[in-house]
């Protein structure tokens, strides 16, 4: 699921070459499920805008790195979680250029609304 989203953001016209270019390495941990995605702006000759792997034996050290379950994952990408409040809170744990990362958040925000409708159509419980 989490690779549609990041799929929704790469394929959108504006927000792909937004992040793109805004070029911050990112590497998001969600805990409970012990999974890692490390994520970069693509690089000439790849398709799309971003390029992510499943994995963290990547040729590329993230800028911003995030940790959090799956479920303030899932509550942030449906606009249900303020992250300054989480990170205050230690519902995401972060490390690195957060300053990056948060000045990316106004151009994500449009990934709320489809993330949204995505989970209405297929995922309905995980509404929140």
């Amino acid at each position: 699921m989490m690779d549609r989203v990041f799929g929704m953001m790469d394929d959108d016209p504006q927000m792909g070459p937004q992040l793109r270019d805004a070029d911050v390495p990112m590497r998001y941990e969600f805990e409970d499920v012990d999974l890692v995605v490390n994520i970069r702006a693509a690089r000439a000759g790849e398709e799309g805008n971003l390029h992510w792997e499943w994995s963290d034996d990547v040729d590329w050290k993230p800028q911003v790195k995030m940790a959090m379950s799956s479920e303030t994952a899932n509550k942030y990408f449906q606009g249900k979680e303020n992250v300054a409040m989480a990170i205050a809170r230690r519902r995401i744990k972060s490390g690195g250029d957060v300053k990056a990362a948060l000045a990316l958040m106004p151009v994500t925000k449009p990934v709320f609304a489809r993330y949204r409708a995505m989970l209405e159509a297929e995922y309905p419980h995980l509404v929140v």
